[in-house]
């Protein structure tokens, strides 16, 4: 009897890290899906106010024309 609550210490001790090390990286991910958002959010806006595209009337006529 002393064995079995021996091996199931063990193995709750190993599930315990297992666990602390799964929330580690769970929180990592978290903090870089934020940052990720972030910076999507941030590069939405810039896209939003800037223009790419100039207006026909605002192109210059190359030199050859």
């Amino acid at each position: 009897m002393e064995d079995r609550i021996v091996e199931l210490e063990k193995k709750i001790s190993f599930l315990e890290h297992s666990i602390e090390e799964l929330n580690d990286v769970i929180l990592d991910q978290q903090k870089k899906i934020a940052d990720l958002v972030l910076r999507t959010d941030a590069f939405k806006e810039h896209l939003k106010n800037e223009s790419f595209v100039k207006n026909y009337e605002d192109e210059e006529l190359p030199p050859h024309y």
